[in-house]
């Protein structure tokens, strides 16, 4: 996007508009479309042809081409319409707060043994505050996806961010096991929107050519919550002597969070069809407090992301990327502590440190895949000429690349593990987890990439989805990585881990590389006929 015509629309924000928008003819205008993600909605379409002279003037002048896809409205609240700066403020926000989702699960890991003395349970039922928070994070965001689409975004961020914040204040005044896991629980819940609709702000903002940076920025992001948490908060435990410092800086975080959407967190929930938006582009984006969508809420449609299960193109890479995940994020996460502290006798600052090479891995890894991605089906279009664009799944090409990192990451750690003398730390089992965590990285931005581009109106429903998988994965993982690494130490639970991965990620993307576009004009041909059979009844 041109930074000069994206400083342009700024000076815009203040014009005030009171017109029903369209990106395309009279005939775009009036299709009767519906979807499982936002009901009444239009079509988005890169055929400038049926513009009227004033909207194709006005993308000429803030993008500089009408080639944009898909195509905005000529609203400077259009979220596609944008400067740069603003896009950017809003995606960190959204960004950092799918990390504090998973931050603030993992964060009390190093003090595992600290919580067990205070609250007289053991090292296992003290881990339970943070399985907890997996499950919750997997399936209450399918409660917040409805609200934000009838309310916006930005609400749900705001009461988001102070719930979490109220709730983690509770955790640290909490002087039982019982009422710190009500208060757990309850800030999972309120922090969660963003780990599951993150996908489709970015989405409703990126245009399609740069969407696999941005959504790459997203996953990262996510990916980053487990380890950085411990890491971070491990140097809090220790430097404090009291764990409940944790959560004073959990809270302390929540309230920079909430201040933060309140000055660049404006609207991107902006609906094209059907709604008659009033007022200037600045009382759009950060003064409705009211309903977006005037549609009914639907019970369905809080589960309705679970019926994208129909869809091989976005069932398979969550249930390929969840399989990854859980190893390359998940267990060396939560392991590691178990397996560090009685072999080398570390104190929670040590342990925390041990998390860097995921922290590593994940931003080398994304290197490789955001950029990459983007480079390569341009590539691709390029090659194939003017006016011809690659089948999503030339995209999956990238992710055996991650699919190998992953594989040979957690062998390493799992040897390296188990060939450690007790008492003498070395640095090779966490250069495996840093290679395992760039494969992972790789995986989680292409994958996660192609299911969007495959079905890029049900975004936010693709997140909800995904997250479901990856969480329930997460959640049931802790529960039996114990007995794997006890029963066939580390080199055979790496060895297993590579195996699954292989069977259940691997396999399964080649299946869809091969078969995914005819899967998906299937799809849509017995779609577009039982739609043709409800209009047409004999």
């Amino acid at each position: 996007m041109d930074e000069k015509h994206g400083e342009d629309t700024s000076k815009q924000d203040f014009t005030p508009v009171q017109k029903q928008h369209s990106p395309g003819s009279a005939s775009a205008r009036n299709a009767p479309e519906t979807d499982t993600e936002f009901g009444p909605r239009t079509t988005y379409t890169n055929l400038a042809a049926g513009l009227s002279e004033e909207h194709r003037d006005y993308l000429i002048q803030r993008h500089g081409t009408l080639d944009l896809e898909p195509l905005p409205s000529a609203d400077p609240a259009d979220p596609y319409n944008w400067p740069r700066w603003k896009k950017m403020a809003n995606l960190v926000c959204v960004g950092f707060h799918a990390t504090m989702t998973t931050f603030i699960a993992a964060s009390i890991i190093p003090a595992y043994e600290n919580i067990a003395e205070d609250l007289g349970c053991s090292i296992q039922r003290a881990s339970y505050l943070t399985s907890l928070q997996i499950a919750i994070l997997g399936w209450l965001p399918l409660f917040w996806k409805p609200v934000a689409n009838r309310y916006g975004r930005r609400p749900v961020w705001l009461v988001s961010t102070m719930g979490a914040l109220l709730f983690n204040v509770g955790c640290a005044l909490s002087d039982g096991y019982t009422a710190m896991a009500v208060c757990r629980a309850f800030c999972a819940f309120f922090i969660s929107p963003a780990i599951a609709i993150g996908s489709g702000v970015v989405t409703e903002t990126f245009f399609k050519r740069e969407r696999a940076q941005y959504m790459g920025v997203w996953t990262l992001l996510v990916t980053l919550g487990p380890p950085s948490g411990p890491f971070f908060m491990g140097f809090v435990a220790y430097q404090t002597g009291d764990y409940r410092w944790i959560y004073w800086v959990l809270a302390i975080v929540n309230g920079v969070q909430f201040i933060s959407y309140i000055f660049f967190g404006p609207e991107t929930r902006y609906i094209r069809q059907g709604v008659t938006h009033q007022g200037s582009a600045f009382k759009q984006e950060y003064l409705n407090i009211g309903r977006i969508d005037p549609a009914p809420f639907n019970p369905f449609e809080f589960i309705a992301p679970l019926t994208l299960a129909r869809y091989a193109s976005i069932v398979i890479p969550s249930v390929a990327y969840s399989v990854v995940f859980a190893f390359a994020s998940v267990l060396v996460t939560v392991e590691i502590p178990q397996l560090f502290v009685p072999r080398f006798g570390f104190n929670p600052q040590q342990i925390g440190l041990q998390f860097l090479g995921n922290i590593i891995g994940s931003v080398i890894g994304e290197q490789l895949a955001g950029r990459g991605s983007d480079w390569w089906m341009n590539w691709r279009a390029k090659k194939l000429g003017e006016g011809r664009k690659p089948q999503p799944e030339f995209r999956l090409w990238l992710s055996y690349f991650g699919y190998l990192l992953a594989m040979v990451g957690l062998l390493v750690f799992g040897i390296r593990i188990q060939q450690a003398p007790m008492g003498q730390w070395n640095v090779t089992p966490i250069v495996g987890v840093a290679i395992a965590s760039a494969g992972g990285q790789v995986i989680t931005t292409v994958l996660i990439t192609y299911a969007v581009d495959c079905h890029s109106d049900e975004a936010a429903s693709i997140g909800a989805f995904v997250n479901v998988v990856r969480q329930t994965w997460a959640f049931i993982g802790p529960f039996w990585f114990p007995d794997m690494l006890e029963s066939v130490g580390g080199s055979g639970s790496g060895g297993i881990m590579a195996g699954l991965i292989f069977v259940f990620s691997w396999v399964p993307t080649a299946l869809l590389q091969w078969r995914g576009q005819q899967w998906r004009e299937k799809k849509a041909s017995f779609s577009a006929k039982e739609a043709e059979g409800m209009a047409n009844p004999s």
